[in-house]
């Protein structure tokens, strides 16, 4: 067999350790890293190591990604796997990175009419089953610049790949056994009506109006405040804050 293809199957293995050096530059340009315990630091270092490995990033059109870069998206990306592990970056392989916001055609079947309709999103980031990560590097960029905002376009998509690893995205990912599903699936529901109730009737509310898309994209925004805003969290529904640290970890972002 082809060398290059030992090769491949050796850092899928055991992938090549990040440098010192490298990874000594990534920590200090991402605050939420910077904020973990020395374990927590090295069990995401070995994670980064794992998904570098394991994924092949893509720069379109006039992207510039750099390793560092990368490395940072990495980090990003496996700070919500610190309880899961590297099993959890199973299904999926390409990261497909654009310079800043992208369009995604959508074809709509009307079942009653017949007709279909198309019409273009323009998305920051966007999660395919089974399929690619689709990053905006400027909004990648904003979110190490602005950790504590309550945005996180990484951990957003990462919350759906989670979510998919049992099938269809539905807002209850594979839960550990000290997660009761039905106390889950509850509380999201139970939160996630509230919030829909709220912005149905123009309210102000302390989660992001676009949770109430859909159960899927409530974890998804919930996740990234747990990473970077705990506290907004908590306020907002303290059921959901808690059993998120459950499955995630303590957030290392202000509380």
């Amino acid at each position: 067999m082809p060398d290059s293809w030992w090769r491949r199957v050796r850092a899928y293995l055991t992938p090549p350790p990040i440098s010192e050096a490298s990874w000594r530059d990534a920590v200090a340009a991402c605050p939420l890293a910077r904020r973990l315990d020395r374990a927590r630091q090295d069990e995401l270092r070995q994670l980064a190591a794992v998904f570098l490995a394991r994924k092949r990033f893509h720069a379109l059109a006039g992207a510039e990604l750099t390793p560092s870069l990368q490395l940072l998206i990495a980090m990003q990306a496996c700070l919500p796997l610190l309880r899961h592990g590297p099993h959890a970056l199973r299904g999926w392989r390409e990261i497909l990175v654009y310079p800043g916001e992208f369009k995604v055609r959508r074809s709509h079947h009307d079942d009653h009419s017949g007709v279909v309709t198309e019409s273009d999103d323009v998305l920051i980031g966007e999660a395919w089953e089974r399929g690619p990560l689709v990053l905006s590097l400027a909004d990648v960029q904003l979110d190490l610049e602005q950790p504590w905002d309550g945005f996180n376009v990484v951990v957003h998509e990462i919350a759906h790949k989670l979510d998919m690893l049992d099938g269809a995205s539905d807002g209850v990912p594979p839960l550990p056994p000290q997660i009761p599903r039905r106390q889950w699936i509850v509380a999201f529901q139970r939160a996630f009506d509230h919030l829909s109730n709220d912005v149905a009737r123009g309210r102000d509310t302390l989660i992001d109006p676009y949770a109430a898309e859909s159960a899927d994209e409530f974890f998804a925004v919930v996740s990234e405040l747990h990473w970077s805003q705990p506290g907004v969290l908590r306020r907002a529904d303290a059921a959901v804050a808690a059993l998120l640290t459950a499955y995630y970890g303590p957030s290392p972002a202000p509380g």
